[in-house]
C-alpha cells in the first residue's frame, strides 16, 4: 500500500496535472482535497490534451476520482466536464463528498462585485465564486452537495440565504434579482444528475486504507496561494499545503507515506501580488512563450521569473516534502545563462525566509546564483545522466540547497517525456 500526496511548491501552474497522471498508473484512487474550478490541470496523452478544472486528474488513467469535502463545486462545470470526458471515450469513475460546498449563482456575482469594489487593491480572483463560497462555508451559510439531493432542505436554506444575499447585491448597487424558483429548479436538477456520485467519501477512503489500496492526493494551486502561508491577501481561499489534505479528505496524517513537491524549473504566477524574481525583459518573454504560460482555467498570461528557492524552501518546510519533481526543465533550453534565487536582500539585510508582510515582500531583492545554460534537451532522454551536464548541475544545486531528493524530471508535456531519477 502506498499513499502519496502531490503538492505545488510555488504559485500553482507547476505541472501537477502531468505528475499526478504519471503517478496514477499505479493507484486505485486519486483525490482532490481543496479548491474549485479556479484550478486547471492539463494532461497530454499522445495527441490528446485534457484540461480538467475540478475533476481529479486520475480519471484519465481510469482510476477512481474523489472530490473531497475540502473542495467547493460548481455543479454546472463538473457536469460539463463529465459529459465532455464521456464523449471523448472516458467514462469517469467519480465519488463526491456529501460535505463539499456548492458554488451558487450569487457567489459568482459577488466575486466580481467585490473585485470591482476593491479597484487597485483587487486580489486577481478568477471570479468563479470560489472565495465567496468558502466564506459562506466558514460562516455556516453554505449549501452542500447533500442538500442538492434533498429539495426540501435546499428550499429552506435558500429561504434564509437569498434575502441576505439580495441585500448585499443591492448594497453593491448590482441590478440583479435572485429568483428562488429558478435557482431551486436548476440546482435540484444538478442534484439529480450528480446523485449517483455523492457519498461519504471520507468513510470510503478510510476503508480503502484498511484494505491496503494505493491512494494519491492531488493539490490544486500551490503553497504560495495557501490562505495562511501564501502572499496573503493575494491567495486562494483554502489550504493548499499538506495539512489541507487531511482536513479536506478526512484521513489521518499518519497514513501518508510520501509528500511530493512539484517545482517548475522557473517561477510563474497569475494575478496580483508580489513576485520577487519576476522578469520584465526578453528572458521573461522567452519563458512565457516557450513555456506556453497561459492559465488553463482563465487563459490569463502568467508572470514569469527565475526559480525562487526561498519560496520552495518554505514549501518544503511547511508540508514536510520528502521528494521533488522538477517540471518544464526544457523551457530553459538555449538560454546562455540561468539563475536561481537563493535568498533576498531586505533593507540591506540578507534574509532566507518569505515575509508575511506584503510591503516587505515588495521590497525584497533576489540574490542569485548564476549557472551556464545548455543546448536543447533530447526528448528521448530516459536517464538523468543523459541530460546536458549544465542541466545536471542546475538540478543538483536545487537538490543540495533544499536537502530533498529529486525523483522525477519532466522534459516535456507528454507522459513519455519524463525521467524517473
Amino acid at each position: 500500500m502506498t499513499i502519496n500526496l502531490v503538492l505545488g511548491t510555488q504559485w500553482g501552474d507547476e505541472g501537477k496535472g502531468k505528475i499526478v497522471d504519471y503517478y496514477s498508473a499505479d493507484v486505485d484512487y486519486v483525490v482532490r482535497f481543496q479548491g474549485g474550478n479556479n484550478a486547471g490541470h492539463t494532461i497530454k496523452v499522445g495527441d490528446e490534451v485534457y484540461k480538467l478544472h475540478i475533476t481529479p486528474s486520475g480519471v484519465i488513467q481510469g482510476r477512481i476520482g474523489v472530490i473531497g469535502n475540502g473542495c467547493v463545486i460548481d455543479p454546472e462545470v463538473l457536469i460539463h466536464e463529465l459529459n465532455d470526458l464521456t464523449k471523448r471515450g472516458i467514462k469517469p469513475q467519480l465519488l463526491i463528498s456529501d460535505r463539499a460546498n456548492i458554488i451558487m449563482p450569487y457567489h459568482k456575482i459577488l466575486d466580481g462585485a467585490e473585485e470591482q469594489f476593491l479597484g487597485e487593491k483587487k486580489i486577481g480572483t478568477t471570479k468563479r465564486g470560489i472565495g465567496p463560497c468558502y466564506s459562506d462555508k466558514i460562516s455556516r451559510n453554505g449549501i452542500r452537495t447533500i442538500d442538492l439531493i434533498d429539495p426540501d432542505t435546499l428550499e429552506k436554506k435558500l429561504d434564509v440565504i437569498l434575502p441576505i444575499k439580495q441585500k448585499i447585491l443591492d448594497a453593491y448597487e448590482i441590478n440583479n434579482k435572485l429568483d428562488k424558483k429558478e435557482i431551486l429548479k436548476a440546482y435540484t436538477d444538478f442534484g439529480k444528475q450528480l446523485k449517483s456520485y455523492i457519498t461519504f467519501t471520507h468513510i470510503e477512503l478510510n476503508k480503502a486504507i484498511q484494505k491496503g489500496k494505493n491512494i494519491l492526493f492531488e493539490g490544486a494551486q500551490g503553497t504560495m496561494l495557501d490562505v495562511d502561508y501564501g502572499t496573503y491577501p493575494y491567495t486562494t481561499s483554502s489550504h493548499t499545503i499538506a495539512g489541507g489534505a487531511c482536513i479536506g479528505a478526512g484521513i489521518g496524517p499518519k497514513h501518508i507515506d510520501d509528500i511530493i513537491g512539484i517545482v517548475k524549473a522557473y517561477t510563474t504566477r497569475v494575478g496580483e501580488g508580489p513576485m520577487p524574481t519576476e522578469l520584465f525583459d526578453r528572458t521573461g518573454k522567452h519563458l512565457a512563450e516557450i513555456g506556453h504560460e497561459f492559465g488553463t482555467t482563465t487563459s490569463r498570461p502568467r508572470r514569469c521569473g527565475w526559480l525562487d528557492l526561498v519560496v520552495v524552501r518554505q514549501s518544503c518546510m511547511i508540508s514536510g516534502i520528502t521528494k521533488l519533481a522538477i517540471t518544464k526543465l526544457d523551457v530553459l533550453d538555449g538560454l546562455k545563462d540561468v539563475k536561481i534565487c537563493t535568498s533576498y536582500m531586505l533593507n540591506d539585510k540578507k534574509i532566507d525566509y518569505f515575509p508575511a508582510d506584503i510591503k516587505k515582500v515588495e521590497k525584497c531583492k533576489p540574490i542569485y546564483q548564476e549557472f551556464n545554460g545548455w543546448d536543447k534537451i533530447n526528448k528521448n532522454t530516459l536517464k538523468f545522466s543523459d541530460l546536458p551536464k549544465n542541466a545536471q548541475k542546475y538540478l543538483k544545486f536545487i537538490e543540495k540547497k533544499l536537502k530533498v531528493p529529486i525523483t522525477i524530471v519532466s522534459i516535456g508535456p507528454g507522459r513519455n517525456e519524463t525521467i524517473n531519477v
